[in-house]
């Protein structure tokens, strides 16, 4: 189902839920390429962004409202009408902004351009019905802590559990409370094309409330403005859009001008550039990925960014120390593949894909790679290990478990002063002393969720 130009902005929302739903796309990149050729307004373009996130966030929630008033159960409606049931609940509850009729009316016009009479007439009475009550609709308070934060928050009950049990029931809540929170934009400023005092200033004279980041030096955190990689600057290879959190990957590997540095999972090339804009352009940065299609995302960003250092390859990581040689790097990257809690608010829909089971099968391949990107750090290199999950078995216990078998790693306690500085003007703990990382947990400093481990090799 293609989104035509013209349509409104719910009909497109309607259309990139049920592609998200039936065919696991990602809602980030369904966004993406829906809203550049369905030629919505600012404004529409934002509400239906909206709409997507919301509704795939709240589903559990939305629900268990929903339940109560369609009689012959949720189960029994084809998937759009559930969808749009769905996504018209989460106006009337969770955006102030919007009239219920507005709401309501907007659902009856999808319902009558899709459907059959009997669908919308039970389009229409469910929804008056819930914006007749909605000031009335409440959650259980269950005494079960798993049961009711799953609910409150709308996270699968396993989840609920395994966080409560890893971080106690206040911060597993701190937590699911941000991950439902629409993402700060940030932007890396490319050191290499000006300072980030000078962007600051360009960006408010245009409309942006920006401000420096804490954790970052590069970083620059978007309060309110537009679309950062429309503009002239990301154009120019001036900054990149990317988190904080991400931003400090680079930061704790602290590459030298001249150094060979490999990222073993590179793409699409954020951190890649980073490591080349840290050493200022002097050096190799191998950026290498398993998938074929992915290095030109790679060789876009550089040269957008006006870098000649980053070379890169496509293989399984695995396969690095046969092709490029045992101890032949004085930094090697590993941003494993992972579960991706930390980035929930930016893909929602991980906390319906993903399963218990996919955490250890995630973890068994960081476990390969890991052992992998170690036989390619030179005596006295760095290794850097970092996810987008505060999951521990992906973390820490992937950390200890590699430090046990590998006697030429230990923990690096000297990690750059400007990162200890940022940790501290954050409120963020500085890294612990047994395996060398530090956790960036979503509720703290507003970042998405990150582990980074710093490990060097015995000269």
């Amino acid at each position: 189902m293609l989104t035509r130009r013209g349509t409104s902005a719910r009909e497109a929302a309607l259309d990139m839920l049920l592609r998200v739903e039936r065919e696991d796309a990602y809602s980030n990149i369904e966004l993406n390429r829906t809203l550049g050729s369905a030629g919505l307004s600012r404004a529409d373009a934002a509400l239906a962004t909206e709409l997507v996130y919301g509704t795939i966030q709240r589903r559990l929630t939305l629900d268990y409202w929903l339940a109560r008033f369609v009689a012959r159960g949720l189960d029994k409606l084809q998937p759009w009408v559930l969808m749009l049931l769905r996504m018209s609940l989460y106006q009337l509850v969770y955006l102030d902004r919007i009239p219920p009729h507005a709401a309501v009316g907007e659902a009856v016009k999808i319902a009558k351009k899709r459907g059959h009479p009997g669908v919308v007439s039970l389009v229409n009475g469910v929804l008056r019905s819930l914006a007749g009550c909605r000031g009335e609709l409440e959650l259980p308070d269950d005494p079960d802590p798993v049961r009711r934060l799953s609910l409150k928050h709308s996270f699968p009950e396993w989840m609920a559990a395994r966080w409560i049990e890893t971080y106690g029931e206040e911060t597993a809540e701190a937590v699911m409370a941000a991950l439902n929170e629409r993402p700060r934009a940030c932007i890396r400023v490319n050191r290499l094309r000006g300072g980030r005092r000078s962007v600051l200033e360009r960006l408010k004279a245009e409309g942006f409330d920006a401000k420096p980041s804490l954790l970052s030096p590069a970083g620059i955190v978007i309060r309110r403005g537009g679309n950062l990689a429309d503009t002239d600057g990301y154009r120019n290879g001036e900054w990149t859009v990317q988190d904080e959190a991400a931003m400090l990957v680079a930061e704790a590997c602290d590459p030298e001008p001249g150094m060979l540095v490999l990222d073993c999972c590179a793409a699409p090339g954020g951190k890649s550039t980073h490591l080349a804009e840290l050493m200022g352009d002097v050096g190799v940065v191998l950026a290498n990925d398993i998938h074929p299609h992915k290095e030109r995302l790679i060789v876009e960003q550089a040269e957008r960014l006006g870098l000649s250092s980053v070379r890169t390859s496509v293989c399984d990581a695995a396969e690095l120390p046969r092709r490029i040689g045992a101890e032949s790097m004085d930094v090697v990257l590993l941003d494993a593949p992972c579960s991706g809690f930390g980035v929930i608010r930016r893909k929602p829909e991980i906390r319906w894909t993903k399963q218990p089971a996919d955490i250890d099968e995630i973890a068994a391949v960081q476990h390969r790679l890991l052992a992998a990107a170690a036989a390619i750090v030179k005596p006295g290199g760095l290794l850097v290990y970092s996810t987008c999950t505060f999951e521990p078995r992906e973390n820490e216990e992937q950390i200890a478990r590699f430090l046990a078998s590998h006697a030429e790693f230990a923990p690096d306690p000297d990690w750059p002063q400007s990162m200890l500085d940022g940790f501290l003007a954050a409120g963020l703990s500085g890294p612990s002393p047994a395996t060398g990382s530090v956790t960036l947990l979503p509720h703290v400093a507003g970042t998405d969720g990150f582990f980074i481990a710093r490990l060097r090799k015995r000269g």
